[in-house]
């Protein structure tokens, strides 16, 4: 007898259609997986086997025949256990056809029987809605997450036994329902605020230029002079993600495997912050069982890279391309795959080696050829994509003890928001989201100069030799600059500050 199961595999970030073909005809015994199973399917045989076994069905001592369609794509992972035990179980009419074809199902069987939860069920519930299936049958640890996606029925077993109850009538199980609004509308908690940061006023302005902006930012600094304060800080003042910005993040943590029970949904900005020891699979994504890495973690966030020289150079250079598309492509020889990465990249970096270049308390011990050597580290195309450079020295002693009142980030935020809102009405026939998104044409459509700044901008093409880069991003964030200062047309102000913004293009680095 032949039974077909409908299920889902993921590539990248997206599912696709596949067909669980189960024979059983009469024969000498015999088990066999085909359509480019990878190993933890062929393993699946034994763990089909007991699951069935201890789940009081019979296995059937018969030739067996699973074929996953389409086969000429390599299948990988446990998420087919569950279907291809269900296809066996149809077979021998030991579970009613009237209601599987209804279901996209998948899941990782144990030994006794039980239904283990699986990575990137969420696009696998999101394929299942588009290909008009009526639900989802799906690990119960993984129901909340799979129900997130609307217009579907998600059915959580925990057991092979109740599946097999369910499909024959015998019991129901309620489908599973998330509340997206209740959850997404719920305050953002941060166990951190900008009002802890003390002094720093200039790196302050600068985050908040770059939150309302999207933009990127190197800072310079001697160790404890708060960089990576800073940084941690600046999610607190990013305005609060979109419901589609944040299935669209919760999409990637399920598939890296990083959605927890009970926090279904991804609703706040991520913040990841990878060691210097990274290496550049971790960081851009791959893998022999592609994965996305650091850079798509942080979509719709921040990716914090601290003692940025650190990184290994090769890490750093392929920075380049999801800094200026916004996306990671990773090329194989059978597929390639695209990962959303649009962060802003906020970097931190000492000096020089010892981190004392410039202090005013300690002095520096480095030679000009180890400050050079250390700074070289940073190539001048990936320095050119971080919009604003800002120095953050020592705090003083006044600084240091003082006890004056300071910006909330609820404060700082509002500001922020208002200056996003600007955006959205500006790019709404778009997709662009952001001033540092923009592109040239839509920097020559909505960044106008005024006279005056016209040719102050002028004279600083001419005195700092700027790219035809470095002049867009100066009009990016002198259009965000303006946005804070609810200006529409760009003022000799604003690019005056964008431009301090750029001072280490003047430095050998």
């Amino acid at each position: 007898m032949l039974a077909k199961i409908e299920s889902s595999s993921v590539v990248g970030t997206e599912a696709y259609r596949v067909e669980v073909e189960a024979d059983v005809s009469t024969g000498l015994p015999a088990f066999n997986i085909v359509g480019l199973p990878d190993t933890a399917i062929q393993e699946a045989k034994e763990r089909i086997r007991a699951g069935i076994t201890n789940s009081e069905y019979e296995f059937p001592l018969k030739r067996i025949v699973i074929n996953l369609a389409p086969a000429d794509i390599r299948k990988e992972g446990p998420s087919f256990d569950l279907p291809m035990a269900v296809g066996i179980l149809t077979a021998t009419g030991q579970i009613s056809r009237e209601k599987i074809n209804d279901y996209c199902v998948a899941g990782e069987l144990s030994l006794d029987g039980n239904v283990r939860r699986i990575n990137g069920v969420l696009p696998i519930a999101f394929f299942a809605a588009n290909y008009l299936k009526k639900g989802v049958i799906v690990p119960e640890e993984n129901a909340d997450e799979a129900a997130l996606i609307k217009n579907i029925e998600v059915i959580p077993v925990k057991r092979l036994r109740d599946l097999g109850d369910f499909l024959n009538g015998k019991i129901s199980i309620e489908p599973v329902e998330a509340n997206i609004e209740e959850l997404f509308f719920r305050e953002d908690e941060y166990d951190v605020d900008f009002s802890e940061v003390k002094g720093q006023e200039h790196a302050k302005r600068a985050m908040e230029i770059a939150a309302a902006g999207g933009h990127n930012v190197l800072m310079i600094g001697p160790p404890g002079s708060g960089k990576t304060m800073l940084a941690r800080r600046l999610p607190t003042i990013l305005p609060k993600m979109a419901v589609d910005e944040a299935i669209e993040v919760t999409k990637l943590y399920s598939v890296a495997g990083m959605v927890t029970a009970g926090k279904s949904l991804v609703k706040t900005r991520p913040f990841r912050s990878p060691h210097h020891t990274i290496s550049d699979v971790g960081l851009i994504g791959g893998g022999r069982l592609p994965r996305p890495g650091e850079v798509s973690l942080s979509h719709n966030g921040v990716l914090f890279l601290d003692e940025f020289p650190e990184f290994r150079k090769n890490a750093l250079e392929v920075l380049r391309q999801p800094l200026e598309d916004g996306c990671v492509t990773i090329s194989r020889a059978l597929t390639s795959l695209t990962y959303p990465a649009q962060f802003s990249l906020i970097a931190s970096m000492n000096p020089c080696p010892c981190g004392y270049l410039g202090d005013r308390i300690k002095e520096c011990v480095c030679t000009p050829y180890q400050i050079r050597q250390y700074r070289s580290k940073i190539s001048g195309p990936l320095l050119d994509r971080l919009d604003i450079h800002i120095e953050v020295p020592r705090l003083t002693k006044d600084e240091l003890i003082s006890y004056q009142p300071r910006e909330s980030s609820k404060t700082v935020k509002e500001r922020v928001e208002r200056a996003r809102e600007k955006q959205k009405r500006r790019f709404a026939k778009t997709k662009i989201f952001s001033n540092s998104q923009m592109k040239p044409r839509q920097v020559k459509e909505f960044c106008k100069l005024s006279f005056e700044a016209r040719n102050f901008l002028t004279a600083a093409v001419d005195k700092l030799n700027l790219s035809a880069r470095l002049y867009d991003r100066i009009l990016k964030v002198s259009r965000t600059i303006a946005d804070l200062a609810e200006r529409e047309l760009i003022e000799v102000e604003d690019i005056a500050e964008a431009v301090q913004y750029r001072s280490m293009d003047g430095r050998e680095m």
